[in-house]
Order: structure tokens, then sequence, then C-alpha cells
């Protein structure tokens, strides 16, 4: 368990998310009630959004719950093994408008913990895994511990946080 930092301005943007965070912040309710209404109204259709992604990558998460106040993002639920909780993490906070996820996740099985590396400008997995391991060659380790959240290794961007496994 733990809270987990991201860059708040990159990553995939959720559709709607601009706009329901707009909705929130540029309304002009008659009072606050109204206001905090809109807000948590943002807030639970975001973390629906960010379930969503979960689900669509494929991570099994039992329970899974998202409660999102604000930029934070905190994720409920259990899944089989860390590596699987290091994915659920990374999609939550690589979206666009989450500054930090606060891990609430149970592991079945524990594994050892992979490093969390952010994307500079000019970085590539080569690049990465030369710096990490030692081995340029070794990018595609790194690609294939962040899939399905990667597509391609040339797809990558600054300010993206990646999962880098022990090897």
């Amino acid at each position: 368990m733990g809270l987990f930092s991201f860059l708040k301005a990159a990553g995939s943007k959720l559709m709607g998310n601009k706009a329901a965070e707009n909705d929130a912040t540029t309304a002009s309710p008659t009072s606050q009630s109204n206001m905090d209404a809109l807000k948590d109204s943002a807030d639970k259709s975001r973390a629906s959004m960010l379930a969503a992604q979960v689900v669509g990558h494929g991570i099994k998460v039992d329970n899974l719950d998202i409660v999102v106040d604000g930029d934070t993002a905190t994720v409920y639920g259990q899944v089989e093994s860390t590596s699987a909780k290091e994915k659920v993490i990374l999609i939550v906070g690589n979206t666009e408008g989450i500054a930090s996820v606060d891990d609430r996740l149970s592991v079945v099985v524990e594994e050892p913990a992979a490093t969390f590396y952010e994307v500079k400008k000019g970085d590539s997995l080569s690049k990465i895994a030369k710096e990490q391991y030692g081995d340029m060659m070794k990018y595609p380790i790194i690609f294939e511990a962040n899939k399905p959240m990667l597509t391609s290794p040339d797809l990558i961007y600054p300010g993206q946080v990646l999962r880098i496994p022990a090897v």
C-alpha cells in the first residue's frame, strides 16, 4: 500500500474528463452544496471511467472500487499478483488529471516489486533498458512488463510512468 505520484497534465485522456471537470468548476450554482454536488458527480464519473479502463485492459481485480477526490484516485480490491497491482496503479495514474494514486489493493501472490520509471523527453525503451539493465537489447522486458498499457515499443511519452521489473 502506498501513495504514488504522477504528472497530472500527462497521460491518456478519458472521454469527457475535461468536460466533467469544467462542469464542476464553471457552472454557476446558487449554493456551495450545489457546487459540491457537481464536483462529487464529476469525481464519480471519472472513477467509473477509470474502473472501465482497468477492466478494458484485462486486469482482473476482485471487488474493484475506485474513488476519485479531485486529482487523487484511491484504488481498492484484490489482485492475483504484484505485477497486476502495479499495472492497475499505472493505468489509473497515467491518466490525465490524476496526480496521485492511493493504493489500497491487496495481493494474493506477492512477487518482487518492480521499480517505476518516469519517461523523460528523448527516452526510448532501448535507452531506458541501457540505463536500467546495462543492455539496450533488453527493452522487450520493459515492453512486456507494461502490456497491455503499451501497444508498441515506440509509443511512449514524457511523463508516462513505466514498470521496470528486476531481472
